[in-house]
């Protein structure tokens, strides 16, 4: 029996297949009908270029209708679906079409002829458009084609999708997920949360991430529903809309915007049934403030891009501030020591996941997988973590540098590489900093030969090659860094003089 993960939702699609899957915020609808067909023609259009089975099919569009029926396709044509960020700039693009190696690659049209440059150099033969209307090469070339499509048969460890998450080492890594990793994390979401006919859920995110992509996309299908579909997150339209949801999805800089809206009240949120927060740490004060302000409380729940969903609070039970919730169903988390002995209840240690949602390993990697897996099969998540008596889990710290902002993930390493490889740099030291709209503000303590550097240069330097989001916020030269015994620098040091630099507390 295949395994293909469109067989699932397929499966779970409403008998009548003119009901809404997707309306866009200017009111078009998109039918579970028009999904089918829409996916059956691009996975035509796919395979008539010669996508086969386990080939790599990469995307960097913005998000509309069309890029979720993109992803849908691939899983049709038994692809592997790459979602890059549209902020990726030429460098990073470079790098993960040489590593992933696509046979098609889909882009915005305004950067057609940028990418296929770039296409052409790493030998990529195909490279189509889609812009953020839903036109582009891609609806023009398989809008002739039929849209019936046999669903390709898929084993459950077969490759699904490949993300790519920054590496500590400065290198990005393609986390390999399967199409049983996606499914059993799938089913479990949509059972512990409460998934019911009648649900529409409010999609605010972007469909090039985990969140948006899986947690979202995946429950709604599973369950057969509608959602209301914003390109971007946007206060006002967020409160037009959210009287015609009872599920919304979002990153706690969503939530601290809305609290900021003054027409954000408990009528907006009258038909609600859940608000559900992750991807960043949600701060205790935007918690109660929600719920004085609405009297719903946010579930908070973690995961990260390689493993899914790994925790949630309850959705019958308490919702306790601060933390992450309980392992899920079929997922064990525990806490241990450096060297993987597992710590006592309470103590505080490395996060550990094991359970079906956990991912294949590394794309290209095997080194690097094999030194992120326990032998008893756990993953290593990196996150400084303690369990309760009760089995919450709260996360106290990250172990490897890991800075979120906006809900993004961005690796030190990565952009210190950049700047040290600038004429005049002696050395520089990332750091995240406290910010009361992202969670996390990038920032950069640099340590320059060169007295006339200064911080547009080495911001202009970085927004050529990174994703702007990746780039410091706030630059600080420095005559040293701060280093302990053994020559490290004490980023610590750095996060305590420098947190006052977005918050203006004292």
């Amino acid at each position: 029996m295949s395994k293909n993960l469109y067989d699932l939702f397929r499966g779970r699609f409403p008998a009548d297949l003119g009901q809404p899957f997707i309306e866009t915020v200017d009111g078009h609808v998109f039918t579970y009908g028009d999904l089918d067909e829409a996916s059956g023609r691009i996975a035509n259009l796919l395979t008539g270029l010669g996508v086969s089975p386990g080939d790599r099919v990469a995307g960097q569009v913005e998000k509309s209708p069309q890029a979720v029926f993109i992803y849908l396709a691939c899983l049709r044509a038994g692809a592997a679906y790459v979602p890059l960020n549209t902020a990726y700039r030429r460098g990073e693009l470079e790098y993960f079409f040489s590593d992933a190696k696509p046979t098609v690659v889909v882009c915005r049209a305004e950067f057609e002829a940028e990418t296929k440059g770039i296409a052409d150099t790493c030998g990529v033969v195909h490279v189509l458009t889609l812009d953020e209307a839903g036109g582009g090469s891609l609806t023009e070339r398989s809008a002739g084609l039929s849209a019936d499509f046999a669903t390709i048969e898929r084993r459950a460890d077969d490759l699904a999708a490949v993300l790519y998450t920054s590496g500590t080492t400065g290198r990005a890594k393609g986390a390999m997920l399967s199409h049983d990793n996606l499914a059993a994390n799938a089913l479990t979401l949509h059972k512990a949360w409460g998934w019911k006919p009648g649900d529409v859920l409010l999609h605010i995110l972007p469909v090039f991430h985990t969140h948006g992509l899986f947690v979202a996309i995946h429950c709604v299908l599973l369950n057969g529903s509608p959602m209301l579909f914003m390109g971007r997150f946007d206060a006002d339209d967020v409160i037009k809309l959210l009287p015609r949801a009872t599920v919304m999805m979002g990153v706690p800089t969503h939530y601290t915007r809305l609290l900021a809206a003054p027409g954000f009240t408990a009528g907006v949120c009258r038909n609600m049934r859940l608000f559900i927060s992750g991807s960043a740490p949600l701060l205790s004060e935007t918690f109660h403030a929600f719920e004085e302000r609405t009297g719903y409380t946010i579930l908070e729940r973690c995961g990260m891009t390689e493993t899914g969903m790994n925790t949630s609070n309850p959705l019958d039970g308490d919702r306790i501030a601060g933390t992450v919730g309980l392992a899920l169903p079929g997922v064990e988390a525990r806490v241990t020591d450096d060297d993987g002995t597992v710590l006592p209840v309470g103590d505080t240690g490395v996060l550990e996941i094991r359970g079906p949602n956990v991912f294949k390993g590394y794309w290209q990697m095997p080194e690097k997988t094999a030194e992120e897996f326990r032998s008893d099969g756990f993953f290593i998540t990196g996150d400084i973590a303690r369990i309760d008596d009760k089995g919450y889990v709260t996360i106290v710290g990250r172990a490897k540098d890991l800075i979120i902002t906006g809900g993004f993930n961005v690796y030190p390493k990565e952009i210190e590489l950049l700047i040290d490889e600038m004429d005049g740099v002696d050395e520089s030291a990332v750091i995240g900093l406290p910010h009361p709209d992202f969670g996390e503000a990038v920032g950069a303590v640099i340590k320059s030969r060169d007295k006339g550097l200064d911080g547009e240069t080495i911001t202009g330097y970085l927004k050529d090659t990174l994703a702007n989001f990746k780039v410091p916020k706030r630059i600080y030269f420095v005559d040293e860094l701060p280093r302990n015994s053994m020559g490290k620098v004490q980023k610590n040091m750095l996060r305590e003089q420098y947190k006052d630099t977005f918050t203006g507390s004292s």
